[in-house]
């Protein structure tokens, strides 16, 4: 997703960091038949480490990491090389996989593509027990193919529902406490309109309108509706029957009905200078929120549509490099990485939820009575990206190598359902194209 003004790049989560045409990746390069695997190594010497530079805070406690890590011992020496956030994912994309670091940072959804093209390496043999352990099931299952870890992250993310409490009770409007009394689609609908009447201009939602819908947004933002809805975006390799179901176009009916309520958002300050009651965001924007309303301020989960109340969840990732000839050491800097000091600093430097069991237990923001302790629920009852039932919440988006084909179609759909489109004509169309470029290239079979 590309923000424009740099108040925006920083408000921009890393879960949606995908700025490159998607599709790009899935025709990059031919996708083995064999597995990989890295070479072992004597787990000594120089190891390279490629991450995304991320907002200052971030490369500040990315880089405390390395000299942390290369001051503690003498056998190993990382070398970082932080690469800007828009070029990132295509670096990855068009460098040679012998020409990739041991170490690697990577936009979570674009893992399944980088192992289809020979360039991510299984960390099991590398990474220590005790680090695969303690990462959260959601990081886990994000970062997971047929049994064997690809990916670990520092962080996650998650959706939900800003409501500015001193406008919900002028207007009347009961909200929910909890996941477990999220509002019902129609109950949301009703919260909207109430808001609505007592607002000078009729609009009183903030859906990040400002970010486009045909991009990563549209996709992570609003997937959730389709999940909750009982669909899916691919199931067993295939949209059809998943993503154009009478209930998931019935949902985005009521997705494009909630336009007429939907302040632009054009400065992205609809709902800090309260020009609206409920922004449907994520975590990220926490501190503008927290900083505008203070006590005013309450953090719901999104509307259910009958499938249980369902989010977004994934951000960028570590994993190893396929052509490493010194895995055991790769797999020594991510243990390192990975530790409760490094998750600590980065996460205080992002406001990310922590992606290790340890540092979310501690946190201030996430921790049990914590002002986000929402999303770290929501976040302990994760579906992975198949099993999508009443039971779990939090979703990961497809993990599979046609993920880019995924979610340009997906997005783009949405994007014309809330500018008029009918939502069955629309979901129809993605659904085949989807289904199209998967025929067309095998399935996208992993090695």
């Amino acid at each position: 997703m590309n923000a424009g003004s740099r108040r925006s790049r920083r408000a921009v989560p890393a879960a949606l960091a995908l700025a490159l045409p998607l599709a790009a990746l899935a025709a990059c390069g031919g996708g083995g038949t064999t597995g990989t695997s890295a070479e072992k190594g004597s787990g000594t010497g120089t190891i390279t480490v490629w991450a995304h530079q991320g907002q200052e805070s971030e490369a500040t406690a990315m880089q405390n990491a390395v000299k942390s890590f290369n001051s503690s011992q003498d056998k190993i020496k990382a070398k970082l090389t932080l690469i800007p956030d828009n070029d990132y994912t295509k670096t990855i994309t068009t460098t040679d996989a012998s020409k990739l670091p041991d170490v690697m940072e990577f936009d979570g959804p674009t893992m399944a593509n980088f192992v289809y093209n020979k360039k991510l390496a299984p960390m099991d043999d590398y990474v220590s027990s005790k680090t695969l352990a303690n990462a959260t099931d959601a990081i886990k299952a994000q970062g997971e193919i047929d049994g064997r870890h690809y990916g670990l992250g520092m962080f996650d993310s998650g959706l939900g529902i800003y409501g500015n409490k001193k406008l919900l009770d002028a207007a009347g409007v009961k909200y929910p406490t909890g996941v477990s009394d999220a509002w019902t689609a129609d109950e949301f609908t009703a919260a909207v309109k109430k808001l609505a009447a007592k607002d000078s201009d009729g609009k009183s939602l903030d859906l990040q309108e400002n970010n486009g819908y045909a991009t990563e947004w549209g996709t992570y933002g609003f997937a959730p509706i389709v999940w909750s809805a009982g669909g899916s975006l691919l199931e067993n390799g295939r949209a059809e029957g998943g993503l154009d179901t009478p209930e998931v176009a019935s949902a985005l009916k009521t997705f494009q009905g909630w336009k007429k309520y939907t302040d632009s958002n054009t400065d992205g300050n609809a709902f800090a200078k309260g020009r609206v009651g409920l922004s449907w965001v994520g975590h990220w924007m926490y501190p503008t929120y927290s900083k505008a309303l203070g006590k005013d301020l309450v953090v719901l989960p999104l509307p259910d549509f009958g499938n249980g109340s369902k989010t977004g969840q994934g951000s960028w990732q570590w994993g190893i490099g396929a052509n490493t000839k010194n895995g055991k050491a790769a797999g020594a800097f991510l243990d390192a990485l990975l530790n409760d000091t490094n998750v600590a600093a980065m996460t205080t430097a992002n406001g990310a939820p922590p992606g290790t069991k340890s540092v979310l237990a501690k946190s201030e923001l996430y921790k049990q009575g914590g002002p986000l302790q929402l999303f770290a629920d929501q976040l302990a009852e994760p579906c992975g990206d198949s099993k999508i039932d009443k039971s779990c919440v939090a979703v990961t988006r497809p993990v599979s190598a046609g993920y880019p084909t995924v979610t340009a179609k997906f997005s783009q759909a949405l994007s014309d359902i809330y500018g008029g489109t009918d939502p069955k004509s629309a979901l129809e169309k993605a659904a085949r194209a989807i289904d199209q470029d998967f025929s067309d290239n095998a399935g996208y079979k992993l090695p």
